[in-house]
Formats: structure tokens, C-alpha cells, sequence
């Protein structure tokens, strides 16, 4: 996951697999978000965990594996991508997440569910909850997969995967479990929740993603 954040001269078939890579992994996981959770999977939690972490080592090697804009913004404040690459990642991760999005309710049968609708103290109450976990997901890949002291590990994808299986199982009831723009995009498509709740999302999600990138950069100052 850290080889090809660290390659310098990048062609354009090899921008385009990275690309490729962000929709493909995307999908498999807004897909897996969706089918999970309106199907009412009492472990959707462990499905989306493992999800991720099998794309993560699926795409890992091509494109860094972010599959998330909030991961991508924390990789490019980190100084591992450029804003270029970064816009390229968060297009073809929105893509992703749309399509799939498209797939769910093409698969999933339409069911009772309403789309979540907070106010007051629970929406501060949620975005506190993705606040947070947005940040613990970010400063994890950042520290498990582009950090020069664990060069060509094993366990981050364990890692990675684990904390989106953590955070949704730990304020899944209270926000929903989000952590990532193009799944809260994509679940706006899908009904599961309402514009003002996705765009607060967005504002504490770009926060957080920002902040483990500076967290990342001075708690490792020789990490460049």
C-alpha cells in the first residue's frame, strides 16, 4: 500500500489504473454499506470490516487503496499524493460510490426503512461521532500504510478494516457509521440520509481527514 504513494514518475495508464482501482474498491464497499444494512444484516458491521479489508489488499499495491475522500485529502495533507492525483481519487471514489449505490437498489428490495433526519442535540451528537472516527480511520492508515517504519507490512489492511468495523459497531446507532464522503453521498441516493445530515457529514469529515494529516506530519516530523 505504501509502493505506489512513493513513486515519484507516474504514466498515464498507470493513473488510470490507480483510478480504476479507487471505483472498483469503492463500489465493493458502498455496495457492501448498502445491501448490508437496508437488508437489516445484524452483522453488517463485520461485512463492511471485511469488506474493506479485502479491497484494501486487493488494490493496495496500485492505488494506495484509500476508497474514501476523506482518506485521500489525509493522504494529500500528509504530502503523499498531489492535488492533481488527489482530485483524480476523489472523482473516481464518488463514481464508485454512485454506481453502487445504483446497484443496491436495483438488488435490494425497497423496504420500511426512512432515511436518517437528525436535529439538535443528535446531529451535534453525530457529527461528533464522525468527527471522530473519520480522524482514528485516517491517522490509522496514515501510520499503518505510508509511514517508513512499517515499509511493505502485512496487517494494515487488518488494521484499516478493523476500525470501520469498530467505529460502526461504536456510534453506528448514534450516526449512521459513515466516516467516508462518497459513502454518505451514495447513501443519500440510496434514502438512507437526508441532504442537511450528509453536508454536515462532508464539513467533519474533510475537518478530521485534515487534522490526522497534520497529526501524522508532527508526530513524525522526519516522515516525509
Amino acid at each position: 500500500m505504501t509502493t505506489t504513494l512513493r513513486t515519484p514518475a507516474i504514466t498515464h495508464l498507470t493513473h488510470r489504473a490507480k483510478y480504476v482501482t479507487e471505483a472498483v474498491g469503492t463500489f465493493v464497499l458502498v455496495f457492501t454499506i448498502g445491501a448490508s444494512s437496508l437488508a437489516g444484516s445484524p452483522i453488517a458491521p463485520v461485512a463492511i470490516g471485511a469488506a474493506l479489508m479485502a479491497m484494501i489488499y486487493a488494490g493496495g499495491h496500485i492505488s494506495g487503496a484509500h476508497y474514501n475522500p476523506a482518506v485521500t485529502l489525509a493522504v494529500l495533507v500528509r504530502g503523499r499524493i498531489t492535488a492533481r492525483e488527489a482530485v483524480g481519487y476523489v472523482a473516481a471514489q464518488i463514481v464508485g460510490g454512485l454506481v453502487a449505490a445504483a446497484a443496491v437498489t436495483a438488488v435490494v428490495p425497497a423496504g420500511p426503512a426512512q432515511a436518517l433526519a437528525l436535529s439538535g442535540h443528535a446531529m451535534v451528537a453525530a457529527a461528533i461521532a464522525e468527527l471522530v472516527f473519520t480522524f482514528v480511520l485516517c491517522f490509522v492508515v496514515l501510520n499503518v500504510a505510508t509511514s517508513k517504519d512499517h515499509p511493505n507490512n502485512s496487517f494494515y489492511g487488518l488494521a484499516i478494516g478493523f476500525t470501520v468495523a469498530a467505529g460502526a459497531v461504536a456510534v453506528g446507532a448514534i450516526s449512521g457509521g459513515v466516516f467516508n464522503p462518497a459513502v454518505g453521498i451514495a447513501g443519500l441516493g440510496l434514502g438512507m440520509f437526508t441532504g442537511p445530515v450528509v453536508f454536515v457529514y462532508l464539513i467533519v469529515q474533510l475537518v478530521a481527514a485534515a487534522a490526522a494529516g497534520m497529526a501524522f506530519r508532527f508526530l513524525n516530523p522526519s516522515d516525509k
